[in-house]
């Protein structure tokens, strides 16, 4: 391979891993939230997490540019305290992707939080142990491979995503240029031979991070 396509691929791997790995604190704990809580407005927070799968992304991606853009509440933030550009550079990037495979990773880690059985939970905090404990010794390895699925799910997604991308990166090449705004971009050039070639490598990376998943929740129905 080129250069330029080791540097395409590349980027698009790191940051769809950054993606992935910047939401699973948060999507670990909404899941099990969801899995193990009921509160007033659950069913609202549902359909709030569910919204990027039915959402066109381009409309995600317009929703993001406004609150990251350099005027917009959240972008300012950023710019002023910590001199970080959010859009049109590599975090652009990492936030759509972010973005965009969070209800992947929560929807799956749920079920998994939801295939734990309770009363093990209940036994532990009866011998004293807290309700912390009870997550970190029982809850999470019980369900870790469920957990490991849904990351792998949300990083396959991640790989191909373009819509919510190219409203809040655009295409900069060297700096924004993922595999799917690649290939994009090269069949806009009439440079078809090209584009295949970075659609094999996307959907090589996304077949295995897909099968990966997929064995690791055989596992975990199967545990």
């Amino acid at each position: 391979m080129s250069p330029e396509v080791w540097q395409i691929t590349w980027f698009t791997v790191a940051v769809s891993a950054g993606g992935t790995l910047l939401i699973l604190p948060a999507g670990i704990a909404l899941a099990w939230l969801l899995a193990r809580r009921d509160w007033p407005g659950k069913s609202l927070v549902e359909t709030l997490v569910a919204l990027p799968l039915v959402v066109p992304p381009v409309a995600t991606g317009l929703i993001l540019l406004k609150l990251f853009g350099r005027r917009g509440a959240l972008g300012s933030f950023f710019e002023n305290t910590l001199g970080w550009q959010i859009v049109f550079s590599w975090r652009g990037v990492v936030l759509a992707t972010a973005i965009m495979s969070f209800p992947l990773l929560v929807r799956t880690a749920r079920v998994a939080f939801e295939s734990v059985n309770p009363r093990l939970e209940h036994v532990a905090r009866t011998l004293g142990a807290s309700q912390w404990r009870v997550f970190l010794t029982i809850t999470l390895p019980l369900a870790k491979r469920g957990i490991i699925a849904g990351a792998l799910l949300a990083f396959a997604r991640a790989l191909g995503e373009f819509g919510a991308t190219i409203m809040v990166a655009g295409y900069i090449p060297g700096e924004t240029a993922t595999l799917s705004l690649s290939i994009y971009h090269l069949v806009q050039l009439g440079r078809d031979a090209e584009a295949f070639a970075l659609l094999g490598i996307s959907l090589a990376i996304a077949f295995t991070a897909v099968w990966l998943g997929e064995r690791f929740l055989r596992k975990s129905h199967a545990a």
